[in-house]
């Protein structure tokens, strides 16, 4: 491929990054926009590069280097959106908790307030950290890999009643692993004295929905039963995930008296302390009202992930909606979702929040995040370092000044 072939894709993989496709296009507008927008500090060092060696070996267009121009120009506005977006995180987490929270945060973290620093845009994909301990491949029932979860924790510390941070991942319901999933905010807490479980799930279409709820609280009852013998306070649990690992963590959150979701250990106590839940989906009903979330039920959850017709079985879909469960007694929410996102739109975050804060006497935290895609943090970027940083910061604001709620156990360490 020649230089102005090169050229032209990478300009229109930026301009697709700047104003994504949308509508029925949207999940093609993710697919190209979500690592442009992510890796553009690369894609741009890069279009530098091959643009100055095919003026050297003159092979340079003048197209070619106007295309290398507006990619350049386009590049440089999206990096300066990531830039925003830790400041944009910082100031909702002032908006719901106040303006003093830092102050009630015992322990400041070193980086925080500092750029991403040049390894982790160098290695984006490298997040496992050396001081992180990774115990692989537990069965918490039975069967084989889906069956199974992960626990980091801090190496070579020997912890009691650590706060307990639960990990989902997402993919469609149909897709994904335990070790694709959540790892920057896994290996950021995990450094913090923070005991995580990142765990499998059986999938759809091959298992249809409930299964993956159903997973998800048979993982959380196991954990609250043994994770104390990994160090973990089996009293102070946290959920998150993304995407439908969102959906999971929230639904799980907010159905702890949901007997139908826990087939054989009713009895058992699945209820979180809290739950972050990164661009998930709240609405499988279609119950706002809302045309994109009309059209996933009808046209991907109900024959694909459900395999039931919404027509005639809606109430199953109600039933998995977070949406329709809010009470006033739910725990805290932080939730997160980019105003770009191609695969679930902003408007499932706004109505889902918007019920959470009428409803719930509970906290709820709502970071916004303007030009952002789906899967955002899913590997380092500028971007994905400085939300997950204020994800940080909620956790240990939860920990510290909300855990004495579920709690009676202090951390402590042998």
């Amino acid at each position: 491929m020649g230089f102005g072939r090169r050229r032209l894709v990478t300009a229109l993989l930026t301009a697709n990054a700047v104003k994504p496709l949308s509508g029925w296009l949207g999940p093609l507008g993710f697919a190209a926009g979500w690592p442009t927008s992510e890796l553009a500090p690369q894609l741009l060092a890069l279009t530098a590069v091959d643009s100055a060696q095919a003026v050297v070996r003159g092979k340079a267009s003048k197209t070619g280097l106007l295309l290398a121009g507006a990619s350049a120009a386009g590049l440089a506005y999206l990096i300066a959106g990531s830039r925003r977006a830790g400041a944009i995180a910082e100031e909702a987490l002032v908006n719901s908790l106040g303006p003093d929270y830092r102050d009630l945060l015992p322990l400041h973290t070193e980086d925080d307030d500092l750029p991403t620093p040049l390894r982790d845009l160098a290695r984006p994909f490298a997040m496992q950290r050396p001081d992180v301990e990774v115990i692989r491949d537990i069965n918490y029932r039975d069967g084989g890999t889906r069956a199974r979860l992960d626990i980091y924790r801090p190496r070579g510390v020997d912890l009691t009643n650590a706060p307990v941070l639960v990990q989902v991942h997402g993919g469609g319901w149909t897709i994904g692993d335990k070790s694709q999933q959540g790892l920057l905010l896994m290996n950021r807490m995990a450094r913090r004295g923070w005991v995580c479980v990142a765990m499998n799930y059986r999938l759809a279409p091959r298992n249809p929905f409930p299964a993956q709820i159903v997973d998800v609280k048979k993982a959380i009852a196991w954990i609250r039963e043994n994770i104390a013998s990994y160090g973990g306070d089996p009293s102070y649990l946290v959920i998150t995930g993304g995407s439908a690992g969102g959906h999971l963590a929230s639904l799980a959150a907010l159905t702890s008296d949901v007997k139908e979701y826990q087939p054989g250990f009713e009895e058992a106590d699945t209820r979180v302390a809290a739950c972050v839940s990164f661009y998930g989906v709240y609405d499988l009903a279609g119950l706002t009202g809302d045309r994109a979330a009309i059209d996933m039920r009808d046209r991907f959850l109900g024959p694909r992930v459900f395999k039931m017709d919404p027509k005639t079985q809606l109430a199953e879909f109600e039933l998995a909606s977070p949406i329709a469960h809010v009470t006033p007694d739910d725990p805290d929410f932080l939730v997160l979702h980019g105003t770009y996102d191609g695969l679930v739109s902003i408007r499932q975050a706004r109505a889902f929040v918007a019920k959470m804060r009428a409803v719930s006497e509970g906290v709820t935290s709502y970071v916004e995040l303007p030009g952002t895609q789906h899967a955002f943090e899913v590997f380092s970027s500028i971007r994905s370092q400085g939300v997950i940083r204020a994800v940080e910061r909620w956790l240990e604001w939860h920990r510290h000044n909300r855990r004495e709620a579920t709690s009676d156990h202090p951390v402590t360490a042998r």
